[in-house]
């Protein structure tokens, strides 16, 4: 498994997932080839295994998968890869034509036979685009559209979720915070995860934080936990300590 430097100016970040150098290589030569979309190849993997470990590190836009591989297949890598919590769009790219049923099945953006041809990959890598660009379409309108509900002293109000900066577990309730003021509200902070998954991130078993907030990551000693990491976010001035569970996400957010 190998990696090139990121930093790709705009052009599709991509991950080859084939057992085969050869194929690795010429999938290499493709992708520099391509134009409209232009697409960086930033990492490759001979097998599930390694391409799973490599995005623990690495955040790729789309990635093109065989099928047929040692150990765990093709298939079995789509499914993994769609528990990510930033998963990259999906080309199969395969000598074998009869799994394209179960590719759609798990979301594929384009099935592509070899030996494939530039103008079908860039075909596939257009689609890979559109879809991009819709998701952050969606996103935009969820998080300038969304209000939360908050009942505190016996008042209801209304705050923008693009307002919120971060959302932490505190006892029985959760403290809802903007660069204004604290609200508290009842919820469980699992389900604030999963609904709002696009714009805010866990740090912590107690804490998620606004994706657009972050300002810095930096090291810190907390009086239970001892030397740790913690994060800033533009509009408040105190720190949140990062687990080192999720220290490796954190990492990733802030270098894109």
């Amino acid at each position: 498994m190998s990696a090139a430097a990121s930093g790709t100016g705009g052009r599709l970040r991509a991950l080859v997932v084939d057992d085969e150098n050869l194929a690795r290589a010429r999938m290499r030569t493709l992708l520099g080839d391509c134009t409209a979309p232009t697409a960086q190849w930033v990492g490759e993997a001979s097998n599930a295994v390694q391409a799973m470990a490599f995005l623990q590190h690495q955040a790729v836009d789309v990635a093109l998968v065989d099928i047929h591989m040692p150990g765990a297949d093709g298939l079995t890598l789509a499914r993994t890869l769609q528990t990510l919590p930033q998963a990259p769009a999906l080309i199969f790219v395969t000598a074998h034509a009869e799994h394209a049923v179960d590719a759609f099945d798990l979301e594929a953006v384009d099935y592509l036979t070899k030996p494939v041809r530039l103008e079908r990959l860039q075909q596939a890598l257009q689609k890979v685009e559109r879809l991009i660009q819709s998701r952050r379409g969606l996103e935009a309108h969820s998080v300038q559209d969304e209000m939360l509900i908050i009942q505190e002293r016996g008042r209801t109000e209304r705050v923008p979720l693009h307002q919120v900066l971060y959302f932490k577990a505190e006892l029985k309730y959760i403290t809802v915070r903007t660069a204004a003021r604290s609200y508290i509200m009842d919820g469980a902070l699992g389900e604030l995860e999963e609904k709002y998954r696009a714009d805010f991130v866990r740090i912590h078993r107690n804490a998620l934080i606004a994706r657009r907030a972050v300002r810095s990551l930096e090291k810190h000693f907390d009086a239970e936990e001892g030397e740790g990491w913690a994060v800033r976010l533009n509009g408040v001035e105190e720190p949140l300590a990062v687990s080192r569970r999720q220290l490796a996400a954190v990492r990733e957010l802030i270098s894109r």
